[in-house]
């Protein structure tokens, strides 16, 4: 009887260590479920900030293709203007010019 009683407390001790080794197997897989999931968040945070700054940049290079576009005119152009009839100014001409190429 004795002998019995011990056999059933070694079983009920080793059942126990195995339910606290499945729990501790079950907590680091959620563990390593949430560092994975916040890996990939992070990713895609880095994504959008590197989509972003691009979008930025191709803004600014457009910003200055056109300030460069109006600006930069030959300097004689007065010259030619005042041969075509009517009035005309370089500044009209100049946006004419870019938003007709647009």
């Amino acid at each position: 009887m004795m002998m019995m009683m011990m056999m059933t407390i070694i079983i009920i001790i080793i059942i126990i260590i195995i339910i606290i080794i499945i729990i501790i197997i079950i907590i680091i897989i959620i563990i390593i479920i949430i560092i994975i999931i916040i890996t990939a968040i992070i990713i895609i945070i880095i994504i959008i900030i590197i989509i972003i700054i691009i979008i930025i940049i191709i803004i600014i290079i457009i910003i200055i293709i056109i300030i460069d576009a109006t600006g930069t005119i030959s300097k004689s152009i007065r010259k030619y203007v005042s041969n075509i009839p009517g009035n005309h100014e370089v500044k009209e001409l100049q946006k004419t010019a870019i938003l007709g190429t647009a």
